[in-house]
């Protein structure tokens, strides 16, 4: 798995309306890559309600919130769509089949999808935060807020 001050490498990814997400546009702030197993599963849409309810208080932060999954596009904008997520992008890592997340190291081979886990990047580029989550639990928003406050204490291992 990637650690604290790994570079992340440029990638390109396609959110649920088919636009182009390139992470190298997002220098200057900080990006919270969220990922999560599979769409139309109920932890995983409270993870990316979460993500949604959140937006305004991670973008004050100058942190810009994103979904991702194995999922086509085509699912995540159905699944969007369902949930009511119109502010948050949902990115499918779809191909190659979980190609970020392989180069991040959180790819469940034998399962086909990502592990449930949070990589926060900052302004330049590097990993300041990560963390992975039991498939079953929805990761704690407080504790991302906390971290990007600066309320060292409040979550767990970085």
């Amino acid at each position: 798995m990637v650690e604290i001050k790994d570079e992340i490498e440029d990638f390109v990814l396609k959110d649920q309306y088919g636009k182009e997400f390139r992470l190298s546009d997002y220098r200057g702030r900080r990006v919270l890559l969220s990922f999560h197993p599979l769409a139309w599963t109920p932890v995983c849409a409270e993870q990316m309600k979460g993500l949604e309810e959140n937006h305004v208080r991670l973008e004050e932060l100058n942190a810009v919130p994103v979904g991702i999954s194995v999922d086509s596009t085509f699912s995540k904008k159905a699944w969007a769509e369902s949930l009511g997520i119109h502010k948050t992008r949902l990115l499918s890592d779809f191909w190659p089949h979980g190609g970020l997340a392989k180069k991040l190291g959180i790819f469940r081979e034998n399962d086909g999808f990502s592990e449930r886990a949070n990589i926060i990047i900052d302004e330049e580029g590097k990993v300041i935060f990560t963390k992975v989550y039991p498939i079953s639990h929805v990761p704690d928003m407080e504790e991302i807020i906390a971290f990007l406050e600066g309320r060292r204490g409040y979550y767990g291992k970085t």
